[in-house]
């Protein structure tokens, strides 16, 4: 595997009166901020080609379509903590 398949991130999220997570950016490694653009799905789904499981954001950002993982809690049935992560999968 030459290239890195999971790329971590700081997320910007807003959590609404029910406790849904929505995140509304992402913090590149070199600390540019990427405005998402969409959601598209929300579910709960491992990354077969990085490893890895939690809740999967399909994601449009500046027309591309990534898959922005909540590694860890399960974050649509709990409060808790996560690491972010992209996956280079998919599309």
């Amino acid at each position: 595997m030459q290239e890195q398949e999971k790329i971590y991130v700081e997320v910007e999220a807003l959590f609404d009166i029910e406790g849904t997570v929505i995140p509304k950016s992402i913090v590149w490694e070199n600390g540019k901020v990427y405005n998402i653009d969409k959601i598209l799905d929300v579910r709960q789904a491992c990354s077969l080609h990085s490893g890895g499981a939690g809740t999967r954001y399909t994601i449009k950002i500046g027309g591309n379509v990534r898959y922005l993982f909540c590694e860890g809690q399960n974050v649509m049935k709990h409060h808790g903590f996560c690491k972010w992560f992209i996956s280079k999968e998919g599309y």
